[in-house]
């Protein structure tokens, strides 16, 4: 794309009309998607890992009855059918006891899945995992074999992680594969998209990795300007392709790309559908979020009232208008970007997407 700056008339029509639906979501803040961090323990040991969680955690996993509880409480306000619940970590599969939660929420109503990094998902596991109920599955994949295996610090990490991913599309679950961009595995895009059509999977998700965490002082996790562009170029050409479903993750807004590398325009749901409760019992939204925006804790307050009465951090983001986004033309379609981008002293946006496409410096 020569101008990502430049939106077509068509798409400035249809990002207005976004534009209402998203302010409206806000105010209306239906749960549809919770997290459930049941652990900080991990088989692995990733460059890039955000929570900086560890093999061995100090952080006790969450009993599965004190999350159970927490979820009866949001029964009377949401469609528990149209409520995804997710566990994730950490890396889930080190509990041997999330079938129990699972068979728990299965009888509640609720769909439930898991994000793994597939280092534990063994045939045995997963047919374990399905007569609980498990709906969804999703997998990492880093790259070929050795950038794979560099970004997750264990040799046996891309064989264990194939073999997951291989299983997914014998089974009826909805099911994708994740990458995460980086300055290794690059030039692999191609070969990976390959490898996934060959597994046969359908559906496959593009991240690119953003500097907090672990990741923040590696420069081989962050693309320059024009990698970071080529990314996009390259899901909406293998989206004109229509062999495998590629799209871009759920942060950025991302100016004339939006319409081609995702199938809805860029929503930070955080708060406003997507609700969270980590491993300590704090109540937030996605779990890249952590600190300011903690909005209370099951084991002091109901989950239902801190969701129907708290958040107004999220669901209100004007306070998002400063720094780069202050004067910005684009603000009223992004509101201030993702929530987990922002400096937490300052307010401002530490990574605009739009502004790396286009060669700036954040």
């Amino acid at each position: 794309m020569e101008n990502p700056k430049k939106i077509s008339l068509r798409n400035k029509i249809a990002l207005k009309l976004f534009d209402a639906y998203r302010h409206n979501a806000a105010k209306e803040h239906k749960l549809t998607y919770l997290f459930w961090e049941c652990t900080l323990r991990c088989t692995l040991n990733c460059l890039h890992c955000g929570s900086d969680c560890r093999q061995i955690s100090s952080v006790k996993d969450m009993p599965i009855d004190d999350f159970i509880n927490a979820v009866k409480q949001i029964i009377p306000i949401v469609d528990p059918h149209k409520t995804m619940i997710v566990f994730t970590g950490g890396e889930a599969l080190v509990r041997k006891d999330i079938e129990q939660a699972g068979i728990q929420l299965y009888h509640l109503g609720f769909p439930w899945g898991i994000v793994s990094n597939g280092y534990l998902l063994t045939k045995e596991r997963l047919t374990s995992l399905l007569n609980a109920g498990m709906r969804a599955c999703t997998i990492s994949l880093d790259g070929l074999k050795e950038s794979h295996n560099w970004l997750r610090q264990n040799e046996q990490s891309f064989d264990r992680a194939l073999n997951a991913i291989k299983m997914l599309p014998t089974t009826d679950l909805r099911h994708d594969v994740v990458t995460c961009v980086n300055n290794r595995n690059f030039d692999e895009l191609p070969q990976i998209k390959q490898l996934l059509i060959d597994c046969g999977i359908k559906e496959w998700r593009i991240f690119t990795i953003f500097p907090v965490g672990r990741a923040a002082n590696n420069p081989d996790l962050q693309l320059s300007d024009e990698r970071f562009k080529a990314v996009f170029d390259f899901i909406a050409e293998t989206r004109k392709e229509g062999k495998i479903d590629l799209s871009y993750g759920c942060e950025g807004f991302l100016g004339g790309y939006e319409g081609l590398v995702r199938d809805h325009f860029f929503f930070c749901r955080a708060g406003i559908n997507v609700g969270s409760i980590l491993v300590d019992g704090s109540i937030s939204a996605c779990p890249d979020l952590r600190n300011r925006f903690i909005q209370g804790n099951i084991y002091k307050d109901n989950f239902a009232d801190v969701w129907q009465n708290r958040y107004q951090i999220m669901r209100d983001r004007s306070w998002t208008k400063t720094g780069i986004c202050k004067d910005c033309e684009f603000y009223k379609h992004c509101d201030g970007n993702g929530l987990h981008l922002r400096n937490e002293e300052t307010n401002e946006l530490a990574f605009c997407h739009l502004h790396r496409i286009v060669g700036g410096s954040k």
